[in-house]
């Protein structure tokens, strides 16, 4: 198995297929029609963590809640020429001009070649299947031929993707049955650390596995498993998994599903208690986008956001280093009509604390258009409560389709008159607007949203394409503007 490292540590996904990377456009099969739009229900009832019984088993709850979790198995179909031709015939066949199978009558040879094994989880009972994108996929970070799905009663089925979403590692798969076994849906978003959880799967496909841990840390992002300007914000368990859980169940003591087992962080390939999950109701979302409209819709607030520092905490009168920065608002976005200002520090979504700009962004797209949702802001040291109706940021990405990477984890717009207007910039400031910087980005501690690139080594950009080109390896001299300041900034590039 491959690995992703992260300075001395590997990140692997849990399925017994090759790691791959993931890339950050979201990939669906086409529309699905379907006449009436499939339900998936969600439990937001909290567990009752003051019932101080003791329990000696977990028997009976689990019990319905494994029926669920089938095991999803992979092949790919190799071509190979007749009559076992090895790379040495190939090559003397060319050589020497002989004809090929093809030339001769005869037919490459198709065999069915196994390439991994996952798991998933029912959440309907006419057979949609919730897994992971990676365990659906094969070496090259190709789509399955065929994907076999077998229950735990034994019978097998081959499965249809419905639909996969690379930025949050979700697939939807599909099997001609009815009346199966399903797994209710519990609200991730009401989960603590320490309460108790369980990861179900198929590990190292030894079979249905049982395990038992607690949710260690909650919106875990920055941790490049998924893939750059995807979206992270994971569970993190000491439930012990391994390779084969890939899209398998984490439950909760009612047995009731709060996410997707996904990857797990290790020297050595086993477990070593620090797994992550996809939340459930982030996983929910994107089934219910595959599913009754065959694409990823994602809620969108309108705001270019950065890390809060500790200077720019003290500087804004918050009392916290934790939250999401708005360094500028979107005019007329769901945003701006909530009344959400620059210089506002988001810290909650709907009681859920925000670290940073990373979890503010993947909450808010776990999200379908037109969610409301309630926003903790600290302005000018006081807390305010707002509430946002959520838009569409697919609509949002196809007005702003100028939007390109500049650097590395940095995406600029050029500076037109519409892009002007957006952000309030005078008519006299040219160049090329920041959107946004990721935090790992190389150049996240000189650039920031907002900011613009007025000249790069002493010459004005025309365009995105021209600035990039300005660029040159070593050290680049930009002039910017910064919050209505002017000043040079020496940027080193690789």
């Amino acid at each position: 198995m491959k690995s992703m490292t992260k300075n001395i540590r590997d990140i692997l996904w849990i399925s017994t297929a090759a790691v791959f990377v993931v890339a950050c456009q979201a990939q669906t099969e086409p529309e699905v029609s379907n006449e009436t739009p499939v339900e998936i229900p969600i439990d937001e009832s909290d567990i009752p963590r003051d019932a101080f019984d003791m329990r000696l088993s977990y028997a009976p709850i689990l019990a319905p809640a494994t029926e669920a979790v089938v095991s999803v198995h992979t092949s790919q179909i190799i071509r190979r020429s007749p009559r076992g031709r090895n790379p040495m015939e190939e090559f003397l066949r060319r050589f020497y001009g002989l004809p090929s199978p093809q030339d001769s009558g005869e037919e490459p040879q198709e065999r069915k070649m196994p390439s991994g094994v996952g798991s998933g989880v029912v959440i309907d009972g006419t057979g949609l299947i919730l897994t992971n994108h990676h365990v659906i996929t094969v070496e090259g970070n190709r789509d399955a031929d065929e994907i076999l799905v077998r229950l735990k009663d034994g019978r097998e089925f081959e499965a249809e993707v419905i639909g996969k979403d690379r930025d949050t590692d979700v697939a939807v798969l599909k099997i001609q049955a009815e009346d199966l076994p399903t797994l209710s849906i519990a609200s991730s978003d009401n989960l603590q650390v320490g309460d108790i959880v369980f990861a179900i799967g198929n590990p190292l496909g030894v079979g249905l596995t049982v395990t038992q841990g607690i949710v260690s840390a909650t919106g875990r992002a920055e941790l490049g498993i998924i893939g750059e300007r995807s979206y992270e914000n994971f569970i993190q368990t000491d439930a012990s998994i391994n390779p084969g859980n890939s899209g398998g169940a984490l439950v909760d003591a009612q047995g009731r599903l709060v996410g997707i087992n996904t990857a797990i962080l290790s020297r050595s390939g086993g477990n070593i208690g620090i797994g992550f999950a996809i939340p459930s109701t982030l996983a929910r979302n994107i089934a219910l986008s595959l599913v009754n409209e065959g694409e990823i819709r994602r809620g969108f607030l309108g705001v270019s956001l950065e890390e809060l520092t500790p200077d720019l905490a003290e500087s804004f009168g918050a009392v916290t280093f934790r939250g999401a920065l708005i360094s500028a608002v979107q005019p007329d976005s769901p945003a701006d009509e909530a009344g959400l200002k620059r210089g506002d520090i988001v810290t909650k979504v709907n009681e859920a604390e925000i670290i940073g700009p990373d979890e503010l962004r993947s909450r808010i797209a776990s999200r379908l258009p037109g969610t409301e949702v309630d926003l903790s802001v600290v302005r000018d040291g006081k807390t305010l409560e707002l509430g946002v109706t959520l838009g569409d940021l697919e609509r949002f990405a196809q007005v702003s389709v100028s939007t390109m990477e500049f650097l590395d984890g940095v995406e600029a717009d050029f500076l037109d008159d519409e892009v002007r207007e957006e952000f309030g910039f005078e008519d006299d400031v040219n160049g090329i607007l920041i959107r946004s910087v990721d935090a790992v980005s190389p150049y996240s501690r000189q650039l920031a949203a907002g900011m613009v690139v007025i000249e790069i080594n002493g010459v004005a950009p025309q365009s995105i394409e021209n600035a990039i080109s300005l660029i040159k390896p070593g050290v680049n001299r930009f002039y910017m503007q910064a919050n209505g300041s002017y000043g040079y900034l020496a940027i080193r590039v690789k």
